[in-house]
């Protein structure tokens, strides 16, 4: 294993899977599983204290749902990347997914080679979703409210810095990296940027700056 692996949970309340799931992801040097959850009040629990990388959430559990469990994640501050992984293809669950703060929507029929070239796409700061539900996805993605330059003015130069690096695709990570700072301070500039502009994940962030920038330009 690598000396610094990306971190992954998961949230599913079926045992059979997070076993499959987590020994296909030990197969990855540079990937660790810190964490298990077969409900999403443990995983609230879970991902405030452990700052996962990346959370894999199942969709339909018992008690809390995934969605709600996703709502909660992101109003409590959680801003680790989250992938829905489910077996519901609806319209409203992948529209309600990443209307609440999802970077990404895969199919638990995927093929496990593919799984894990996406769980790996995630892990370095790309939007990934499967084949099949790519356009209700895009057309979810074009929702964020018209960008305005106020907001963007409550914004510090180091945030401003971040979510510029955060629209270009990079992770947390690399952002640190190239800004000569650790993935913790990071973190918490992409927490704040976020409460700053009213978004809800890293996704919308991106798309938001995109947004303005297009704007901008036509100004």
């Amino acid at each position: 294993m690598s000396d610094n692996p990306a971190t992954i949970m998961l949230v599913d309340d079926h045992p059979l899977l997070r076993k499959g799931l987590k020994q296909l992801i030990s197969m990855e040097d540079d990937l660790a599983v810190i964490a298990e959850c077969s409900n999403g009040a443990d995983a609230l629990v879970q991902a405030a204290e452990l700052d996962p990388d990346l959370i894999i959430l199942d969709l339909n559990m018992q008690g809390m749902d995934g969605i709600e469990t996703l709502k909660r994640m992101r109003d409590q501050g959680v801003t680790s990347r989250i992938v829905m992984l489910t077996v519901s293809d609806a319209d409203e669950d992948i529209v309600a997914a990443i209307t609440h703060g999802a970077d990404g929507y895969l199919l638990k029929d995927m093929d496990p080679e593919l799984l894990m070239e996406q769980i790996i796409r995630a892990i370095d700061g790309k939007m990934v979703l499967s084949e099949a539900i790519t356009e209700v996805l895009a057309t979810a993605l074009r929702r964020p409210s018209a960008p305005t330059s106020s907001k963007l003015d409550t914004l510090t130069n180091r945030e401003r810095e971040i979510l510029e690096l955060i629209a270009k695709g990079m992770s947390n990570k690399l952002i640190a990296r190239e800004l000569d700072i650790s993935d913790g301070t990071v973190k918490v500039h992409v927490k704040h940027l976020l409460k700053k502009l009213g978004l809800r994940s890293r996704v919308e962030a991106a798309v938001w700056m995109v947004n303005h920038e297009q704007h901008t330009d036509k100004s």
